[in-house]
């Protein structure tokens, strides 16, 4: 079947249809009000987690300790600060595995958390991430509010795979990062749109 049968599997209609559907969604412009508003509910969650950590539930038959019991123990906002465009400097090797955090360290909130095998690669190509920090830094700008993004790694996440993404579900749980999909639900998705 060549390529110009399979167009006519479509009408004109469905076809215009499913080209409206696969355009990027515009961003959404958000007052300065809204945002600082939208900060300000996410700052004073984390501050709580901060504060008093979530309770956690440990067995007495666990040899090594549940990925929560070490989320717990990790403190994104004391990480070395980083420039989110890392990635694109020249580095002499690909990095370990780690766990990272990008942060608005103007508030600070603490805006995505992510697990990597190779620390100094993962932003390399695509990331939703990026799209989601320019949208954030436009909304800033729009408004003349101040942000301050920066990225931190955590080198001492396990090497493996499997228990690297449990502790990177354990934190984006425990701290609600409003970037992680897992959180969309609590803070909206005000910055997911745009190319």
């Amino acid at each position: 079947m060549t390529s110009e049968n399979q167009l006519r599997l479509f009408t004109a209609a469905e076809q215009r249809t499913l080209y409206r559907v696969r355009q990027p969604t515009e961003a959404l412009e958000m007052s300065g009000t809204a945002l600082q508003e939208w900060k300000q509910r996410v700052f004073q969650y984390q501050q709580q987690v901060q504060i008093s950590p979530p309770p956690q539930q440990v067995s007495l038959f666990d040899l090594a300790p549940a990925p929560m019991q070490v989320a717990t123990a990790i403190e994104p906002f004391t990480l070395p600060q980083q420039n989110t465009e890392f990635w694109r400097w020249k580095a002499e090797d690909q990095g370990v595995a780690a766990l990272y955090f990008v942060i608005d360290y103007a508030l600070p909130i603490l805006l995505y958390v992510g697990e990597t095998v190779k620390s100094g690669q993962r932003w390399k190509g695509e990331h939703d991430c990026k799209r989601y920090l320019l949208n954030y830094r436009q909304a800033h700008y729009q408004n003349q509010l101040e942000s301050m993004l920066g990225i931190a790694f955590w080198a001492q996440a396990p090497e493996q795979t499997r228990p690297r993404q449990q502790l990177e579900s354990a934190l984006i749980a425990q701290w609600r990062s409003p970037f992680n999909k897992e959180n969309w639900e609590f803070w909206g998705t005000p910055f997911v749109g745009g190319k």
